[in-house]
């Protein structure tokens, strides 16, 4: 569950974002448009995504990483991308002047503390 101090560490830092592809290959990077929607689910903008948006097409299977200089969480869950909709239009609404091309959607199941 996504506490109010764990929300504020998630909207406050860049969070590293890793996929998987089909072929088992990782690829992780840092996204910073983020916003937490509920006590399970975080929406990331998508700007200039491009393999971490086929990887999800792929392997729906996340894992993100935020820490700020007292703590960290690691989270898994399962993502879903949308170029469309209600999740766009809140991305799009969020963060004005970027290109906003979709929203993904992510639905935590476990998080655990990091040092």
């Amino acid at each position: 569950m996504i506490t109010k101090e764990i929300k504020q560490i998630i909207e406050e830092n860049v969070l590293a974002l890793a996929t998987v592809n089909k072929e088992g290959n990782p690829h992780c990077i840092a996204v910073g448009d983020i916003k937490v929607i509920s006590n399970k689910q975080i929406l990331i903008g998508d700007n200039y995504m491009v393999e971490t948006i086929k990887n999800i097409k792929e392997n729906s299977n996340i894992a993100l990483t935020v820490w700020n200089n007292n703590e960290g969480y690691e989270f898994k869950g399962k993502a879903e991308y949308f170029t469309k909709g209600k999740w766009l239009e809140l991305i799009k609404k969020i963060h004005q002047g970027y290109p906003a091309k979709g929203a993904i959607l992510v639905t935590i199941n476990k998080i655990k503390k990091l040092a």
